[in-house]
């Protein structure tokens, strides 16, 4: 198992025992799990991401830390939109949605202003526009 899957499998595991509450980087962030079925196994995948609420909506953004490419996660949302997040204690249905310009660039924005790292991901990224997906209670 690489590296990032370990560090995924604690930060859930950590989540889930406190319920929705996790230490280290994501210490003082808003953390929700993304449940999606892989787009080329089927299989089912998890990943923790900081988010950002939008009246009803859940905001998340694409960035893998500034990398070239696009997280496995995205490609997955594209693939099967029907998906489910864990927020606090809750698991809830979501549709996710690929935020189209201009509110794309508003909402990465507004969740760059509230956490700096999304800012200096963009910075980095200089062959993709990082995507903003929108998670909409189904």
């Amino acid at each position: 198992m690489s590296e990032p899957n370990d560090r995924n499998k604690q930060v859930i595991a950590e989540f889930r025992a406190n319920e929705g509450q996790v230490g280290g980087f994501f210490a003082d962030k808003q953390l929700l799990l993304l449940h999606t079925i892989g787009a080329k196994s089927g299989q089912p995948r998890i990943n923790p991401l900081v988010y950002m609420p939008d009246g009803d909506r859940f905001i998340i953004i694409a960035s893998k830390a500034g990398a070239p490419s696009h997280p496995d996660w995205y490609y997955n949302l594209v693939a099967n939109p029907d998906v489910r997040i864990e927020v606090g204690t809750e698991e809830l249905p979501v549709q996710a949605t690929v935020a189209e310009e201009p509110e794309r660039s508003q909402l990465y924005d507004k969740i760059a202003a509230k956490y700096d790292f999304f800012a200096e991901y963009a910075r980095k990224v200089t062959t993709r526009v990082i995507p903003v997906i929108v998670l909409t209670r189904k």
